[in-house]
């Protein structure tokens, strides 16, 4: 076997919580046996800045999880996303082979500005996602910028397809690679399970509940949080007090963000006999899985969305759902399109989004999908982008969709969700093997940026006689 190549993951740190640094902790360990890795780690304040490098090589706990004992995996911790200065000290002491950034394109200014530079010696990616629509034609600079551009939603590679203009994309620098998710640590539990049963009793030791609905994410404007406690209060009031009595809605979340609100004062004020239980302690994926097994339908009510994670674990726990059609979202629920199952290709410049169901309304048994009102909202930085914001009458239509429907069913379906997700590779085994064959087809077809030298090549100004005026 050939010595590895070495990829420079710019990215959150792999070992946070967080969506990116979760997502970049399954790509590194999946892919440890192809490829030597070395992290610029971020956090907003790093608590190991400046402590050098942490060199996880070999650790015996990775081997543990991965099963992989000959690796190379060296983190930078930063806060921020790093600079001009670490990435040409890392480029010179470790000699990477790629470097792969990861997030919004806003954060990666610096990057860009840097991009010929670094792309004379070693190629750029980027696995990247954008979450609605009109086609962000402002980020063309980014794109153009990345050798490879790695879309994790199939909306998100239509929109590096046709914003892309300078460029056009071939096959190897332009590939969809959706997001997945290990279906080892994401599986249904039977009722029975003890872990189930113990913390199905901690959550709420003083009722037993018949109905429990799902809420796993931030508490931040976009992801709906408010809405759903209004969707879960009025559909309580609209059942008999007996029934109201034993339906939940438990939302692992904050209940204060300074990017969303006052979860608790939006129900004391609205709602104040509703059943709702806020759980917000950082837990492990063991008793997070436990979770969606609890739930009856998890809910995603988001007006913007690039992936969606909290949908796919939860469709991989068997546990059905509510959710918006927008962004990534698109590509978990199952839509046909003359029978088959909707593709990338089906979206196109006209058709760019199926949010309002022109390409398709017939979808899997595992959800009920919110159809959203779009309004056209923007920023400097981003001057238009639709908030897509589904309807709260829709979200209570759905609460009452699966209530009404017996666990049976419920399980029947949740499992059909798993075996689609399986079967379409949204698994960290199909992610990682996307990523593999990306970076090869990289390595095979790249070619450094030549060299450009600056020449002064304007003439000298004449010398006149004295007295000639001009």
């Amino acid at each position: 076997m050939g010595k590895k190549k070495k990829i420079l993951l710019l990215a959150d740190d792999i070992r946070l919580h967080s969506g990116i640094g979760t997502m970049s902790r399954e790509i590194v360990f999946g892919t440890l046996d192809k490829y030597d890795w070395i992290q610029i780690a971020g956090a907003i304040k790093h608590p190991d800045e400046g402590k050098g490098v942490i060199d996880l090589s070999n650790d015996s706990k990775i081997t543990e999880e991965t099963g992989i004992k000959d690796f190379s995996l060296k983190l930078f911790p930063v806060s921020g996303y790093g600079n001009p200065d670490i990435v040409r000290y890392v480029m010179d002491t470790e000699k990477p082979d790629m470097i792969m950034h990861f997030t919004d394109p806003r954060f990666w200014g610096w990057l860009y500005d840097m991009a010929y530079e670094i792309r004379q010696q070693i190629p750029i990616s980027y696995y990247n996602i954008w979450d609605d629509l009109p086609f962000p034609h402002w980020n063309e600079p980014f794109y153009e910028s990345c050798d490879l551009l790695m879309a994790i939603s199939k909306q998100t590679y239509n929109i590096n397809k046709h914003v892309c203009q300078i460029k056009p994309r071939n096959d190897w620098d332009l590939t969809y690679v959706q997001h997945g998710i290990d279906e080892e640590k994401y599986f249904p539990i039977d009722d029975t399970n003890t872990e189930l049963i113990g913390l199905k009793s901690s959550i709420a030791p003083d009722k037993d509940y018949d109905f429990i609905a799902f809420f796993n994410s931030r508490n931040i404007r976009r992801k709906g949080c408010s809405d759903l406690i209004h969707a879960f209060g009025e559909f309580q009031k609209s059942l008999p007090k007996e029934e109201a009595d034993k339906c939940l809605l438990l939302m692992h979340t904050d209940v204060v963000d300074d990017n969303g609100t006052n979860l608790q004062a939006v129900q004391d004020n609205l709602y104040p006999d509703m059943n709702l239980i806020f759980s917000n302690a950082k837990l492990p994926y063991q008793q997070l899985n436990i979770l969606y097994n609890i739930a009856d339908v998890s809910c995603n009510p988001s007006s913007a969305e690039g992936f969606g994670l909290s949908h796919m674990e939860s469709m991989m726990a068997g546990t059905p759902t509510i959710t918006t059609v927008l962004g990534g979202l698109q590509d978990q629920l199952g839509f046909k399109v003359d029978g088959r199952d909707f593709r990338k290709e089906d979206l196109t410049a006209d058709i760019p989004s199926n949010s309002n169901g022109r390409i398709s309304k017939e979808h899997g048994e595992w959800t009920y999908p919110l159809w959203p009102n779009q309004s056209l909202q923007g920023s400097p930085p981003t001057p238009y982008i639709y908030d897509s914001r589904p309807v709260i009458d829709d979200i209570v239509k759905g609460l009452h969709y699966w209530y009404n429907m017996s666990n049976e069913e419920r399980t029947r379906r949740g499992k059909i969700g798993r075996d689609w997700a399986i079967k379409n590779n949204f698994t960290k085994k199909g992610m990682c093997n996307e990523i593999v064959k990306s970076f090869e087809g990289c390595f095979k077809n790249w070619k450094p940026l030549e060299r450009m030298q600056i020449i002064n090549t304007s003439k000298p100004k004449p010398k006149y006689p004295s007295g000639v005026i001009l």
